[in-house]
């Protein structure tokens, strides 16, 4: 289905330009020459606005500032002619996606259009991904030989009733390993119950576990059934348990020795049958030492689960990437060999959690169909530049990164821009405009025939 943008401009002109040119990439392009007439109709219909600033009867900011209260999600570019500094801030805090100074190029405006659409579509799809209804459990990935002796540890106790400690580094996907632990069990069908202890007060933490009695305190003005019920027949997990209280721990060590459950407020003994499951977001055995984790408490948990870091076993980086391309909505996108060099080198101090964090970022921002080293967050090329440092005098390494991949593919295209900027997998004006900001000049042939390329 095409998409539809609706263009806003008391310039009929100028409407007929946007119109013309936004039809040669496919889309259903509508006009308007008033602010006014545009809001009277219903602008969800449209995947895009492009709006003047300067009209008559409604401005451009005002008609941005309706349009964001009634659909907040509806991208909105801007477009001027008498661009500044505060024109701008002021339309990106009224909720604009972009903005635009007259005037532009048919491929400047093509490109800026496909830019926010992407990012929208980006932004859809990942909303589809993390609502309840989009169906399908992620799961652990990767065929190392670290990996595969971890799923073993896995199956072997996932249909066991032994309580488990996971271990790892933040990012790893302790909570993932407990959902499988559940789902691969006979309890799948029953709760699966997630308690992040870290995010609880102490006082309130207590309350949710166990549940109270009404009255038993200020404000329980009925009986809250615990957690600890609730999860009956099925599996609880505790997230950063070494964040809990060692009070509480005492309470809830008694818990883990018979079943035994009792409200706050409350004189009745419950027994209840749950499987426990924790993850421990510090070094437990230094807690323990140091007195802020019990001891008896941690030998309540039969088994320990250790989850390799991914520098352990970098050898599922691609399969990984991969998978993730295609949760965020990006099947199609690759990743060049050179770009999976640097990931494959990179430590990943925040493990798969960075990596989910580097690719979404690295869509957003460069929604290419191939990502080069260049579209990489910075602290990618740094290791390799401090091996060899050939930055240019006042740029970055990443723009002299950049700059280089542009010298050379004109070099291997003989500066035939439409080529270079095909192979870049960016649009020309872009290109002419990198070429205008590192100083690049065409190729000279001297009297001696010998060629020279001057930056």
């Amino acid at each position: 289905m095409k998409k539809r943008i609706l263009v806003i401009d008391d310039d009929a002109i100028a409407c007929e330009f946007l119109q013309e040119a936004l039809r040669l990439d496919g889309y259903d392009v509508m006009t308007c020459t008033s602010a006014l007439e545009a809001l009277k109709q219903d602008l969800s219909s449209y995947d895009l606005l492009m709006s003047d600033i300067r009209m008559p009867e409604m401005d451009g900011l005002q008609f941005l500032e309706k349009v964001h209260k009634k659909w907040p999600d509806l991208p909105v570019i801007l477009m001027t002619a008498y661009g500044s500094l505060e024109t701008t801030m002021e339309a990106l805090s009224l909720g604009a996606w972009d903005y635009i100074s007259k005037p532009f190029s048919p491929e400047a405006c093509r490109a800026i259009v496909k830019k926010v659409l992407d990012v929208r579509e980006l932004r859809e799809r990942r909303l589809k991904l993390d609502s309840p209804e989009a169906g399908g459990e992620t799961k652990l990935i990767g065929s190392s030989a670290a990996m595969v002796e971890f799923y073993k540890q896995i199956a072997r106790i996932a249909d066991v009733p032994a309580s488990v400690l996971i271990e790892g580094e933040s990012g790893t996907g302790k909570e993932l390993t407990a959902r499988s632990l559940h789902h691969m069990s006979s309890r799948r069908d029953k709760p699966f119950v997630v308690v992040h202890c870290g995010a609880i007060p102490d006082n309130l933490l207590e309350s949710e576990l166990f549940g109270y009695e009404k009255g038993s305190f200020t404000g329980a003005n009925h009986q809250h059934i615990g957690l600890l019920e609730s999860a009956e027949g099925g599996t609880v997990f505790l997230d950063e348990i070494t964040e809990m209280s060692t009070a509480l721990q005492g309470k809830f060590l008694r818990f883990m020795q018979d079943g035994e459950v009792r409200r706050i407020g409350g004189h009745e003994v419950r027994h209840t049958t749950v499987r426990m499951v924790a993850a421990a977001n510090k070094n437990i055995d230094e807690e323990v030492n140091t007195g802020r984790f019990r001891m008896d408490l941690l030998y309540r948990f039969i088994v320990r689960l250790r989850i390799p870091p991914l520098r352990e076993h970098k050898e599922d980086i691609p399969m990984l990437t991969e998978s993730l391309l295609k949760k965020f909505g990006y099947p199609n996108v690759r990743i060049s060999m050179e770009a999976m060099e640097l990931l494959m080198a990179y430590d990943w101090p925040g493990n798969v959690r960075e990596m989910e964090n580097t690719l979404q970022q690295t869509l957003l921002l460069s929604p290419f169909a191939v990502i080069l080293p260049e579209n990489l967050p910075k602290r990618f090329s740094q290791k390799e530049d401090s091996k060899e440092d050939t930055t240019s005098p006042g740029m970055s390494p990443l723009e002299t990164v950049e700059k280089e991949k542009i010298l050379q593919t004109l070099k291997e295209t003989v500066w035939n821009q439409s080529k270079a900027a095909q192979l870049l997998d960016i649009d020309r004006k872009t290109l002419r405009t990198k070429i205008r900001r590192y100083g690049l000049q065409e190729e000279k042939i001297g009297l001696n025939g010998k060629s020279s390329f001057k930056t």
